[in-house]
């Protein structure tokens, strides 16, 4: 049985799709067999599509300051159903920040610790004006993050 990849993450732009497509993509590659990936947007994601997640990627918008009420929507949905059952969820999180993404950050954090899960590298962080290097990024996070899963590293 595929090890699962759950990627929550808010797209309101071409770009920020682009970004989920790459995350995905790195997840597909090749050499890891083992991992399916899916994308599911915030406002449909359910608990149930985090307890059958064997690692989890956030994506969020930097919004006036904080994640995406899509994003804040999900936490807000499944915190409390999942809690107790999903504690050491690997985790990551990219947030595509127009300034400096620091108050995203901060919030998003502190709902991880929250939920006890665990991050498996530093959130990514893709701050200011688009650049196209930001793809790259993107895909090695969702490589990186199927490359644990597929070697039982997380």
């Amino acid at each position: 049985m595929k090890k699962q990849l759950l990627v929550v993450a808010h797209a309101p732009s071409a770009n920020t799709r682009a970004l989920v497509e790459a995350m995905l993509r790195g997840a597909a590659h090749p050499d890891l067999p083992a991992v399916e990936a899916r994308h599911v947007p915030p406002l449909e994601a359910t608990a149930e599509d985090v307890m059958a997640a064997d690692a989890i990627i956030l994506g969020t918008t930097e919004n006036l300051g904080y994640m995406s009420g899509a994003l804040k929507d999900f936490f807000d949905r499944v915190y409390y159903r999942v809690l107790e059952e999903k504690q050491g969820l690997p985790c990551a999180l990219c947030i595509r920040a127009g300034h400096d993404g620091t108050g995203t950050l901060r919030a998003v954090r502190g709902i991880v610790t929250g939920l006890r899960w665990n991050w498996v590298q530093e959130p990514l962080l893709l701050r200011g004006d688009w650049q196209a290097d930001f793809l790259a990024q993107a895909e090695a996070l969702g490589m990186t993050m199927a490359a644990g899963l597929d070697a039982g590293i997380f």
